[in-house]
């Protein structure tokens, strides 16, 4: 696959036809996309979870005040136990994948007691667990009229409210998601 083909860095939409229960009404950041597969995280499904919790489970000493209160994301059915955080670029961590220019997504403790200490990444959503597909598989639900892919905007990643993401990432395209049709069409 050439990099021009990959998805890496866009945001995958889901289709109204896609009733899958994990991904119905998802984006998904797309962090990694090649010919072994890809692998991204829903942006759009908080849980009741808050930072603040996550750090008191990992035992990590918290003075994040507010912060503390950010939201935690399902990002996909994949090792839910599993954190990962989506951010802007920053001081380099144990275990970071660059994304692009400006995002990378890391697993490691370190950007967890940074943040805890109010010394994290200025923009950041954290999620447990991520999206992914085998070899061919995207490229084939891509086929099939599952999602859309477009652009990456930050201020959908990171500000706007998780109800409002799915629609406005389809906007990017100029597509208003509540006109499409559930049912599927090929030429």
């Amino acid at each position: 696959m050439s990099q021009a083909d990959s998805l890496k860095n866009q945001l995958l939409i889901a289709m109204p036809s896609l009733q899958d229960p994990n991904f119905s009404r998802t984006v998904t950041y797309i962090c990694e996309h090649g010919d072994h597969g890809a692998m991204g995280i829903v942006i759009n499904r908080p849980t009741k979870l808050r930072l603040a919790d996550v750090l008191q489970h990992m035992q990590i000493d918290s003075d994040v005040g507010s912060a503390g209160d950010q939201v935690v994301y399902l990002g996909g059915p994949v090792e839910e136990e599993r954190g990962f955080v989506l951010h802007t670029h920053t001081a380099p961590w144990d275990s970071t994948l660059p994304v692009d220019e400006s995002i990378s997504i890391t697993t490691s403790r370190d950007i967890l007691e940074a943040m805890a200490r109010g010394e994290g990444p200025q923009r950041t959503l954290v999620a447990l667990g991520y999206a992914g597909w085998g070899a061919g598989q995207l490229e084939r639900e891509l086929q099939d009229n599952a999602w859309l892919s477009g652009p990456t905007d930050q201020a959908i990643l990171f500000e706007l409210p998780a109800d409002q993401r799915w629609e406005a990432a389809a906007r990017l395209l100029g597509v208003d998601v509540n006109l499409l049709s559930s049912e599927a069409g090929h030429a």
